[in-house]
């Protein structure tokens, strides 16, 4: 079976005003992934990414560190994260304390982030957000459908925390809040791993940062 390595983008900048850009962390993160893939001899037939600059960033970073990866990049929509600054503006006024909960803090933002989850996988952000749960889901199958039916035997895709969940509670066939749960979990630059052909995609490992593992780069261990 053909291998797939799905990596979380490398730690964007959260509060800035373009959160779509990688931070001197996130490419960092980039490099010594790259490093990590180079000393085990990993090679790569094929690389995708979604649309987003952080994306491409990060697979820029993982080239400098294995200067064997492919210099041409797929482009898939469906690997693009959801919109989290419209879910927000979505609630209205029933949740307005939920979205100013959001701004006092990182840690405050990421567990108004999680209830926000819940409202749009149970339906209540419909007709606001500009994307239902149901269209995300459908773009992120269409997405592992692009993986799965491309060429190469080993295949690098640079992807989005959310897309990442999504796939992985796909392949689970788990319910949305197992999304939500796991989206809340993977950290920047994260490694997961599966086994795929055109038919099936099974997981092997989630959330993989081998290339993190070292006590002097604890600061570098991220989620934003």
């Amino acid at each position: 079976m053909a291998e797939l390595y799905l990596v979380r983008h490398g730690q964007a900048s959260l509060g800035a005003d373009d959160y779509d850009q990688l931070s001197e962390v996130g490419e960092q993160q980039g490099v010594w992934l790259g490093e990590y893939f180079a000393q085990r001899d990993i090679t790569f037939d094929r690389v995708m990414t979604g649309t987003l600059r952080r994306h491409a960033q990060t697979a820029d970073a993982i080239r400098r560190g294995l200067d064997t990866l492919p210099t041409e990049t797929g482009i898939h929509p469906g690997l693009d994260e959801y919109d989290f600054h419209a879910l927000f503006r979505a609630l209205g006024e029933q949740h307005a304390a939920l979205a100013e909960r959001a701004t006092r803090s990182p840690r405050d933002f990421f567990k108004a982030l999680r209830e926000v989850l819940h409202l749009w996988t149970e339906g209540a952000l419909d007709g606001r957000a500009p994307e239902s749960w149901q269209a995300f889901q459908q773009r992120v199958a269409d997405a592992r459908a692009a993986i799965q039916q491309g060429d190469g035997q080993r295949v690098l895709v640079v992807s989005s925390g959310g897309v990442i969940a999504a796939l992985t509670q796909q392949v689970l066939q788990a319910p949305a809040a197992t999304a939500i749960a796991l989206n809340m979990q993977v950290r920047n630059s994260s490694v997961s791993h599966y086994f795929f052909n055109r038919d099936t995609l099974h997981l092997s490992s989630f959330n993989g940062i081998g290339h993190l593992d070292d006590p002097q780069r604890r600061a570098f261990q991220t989620y934003g």
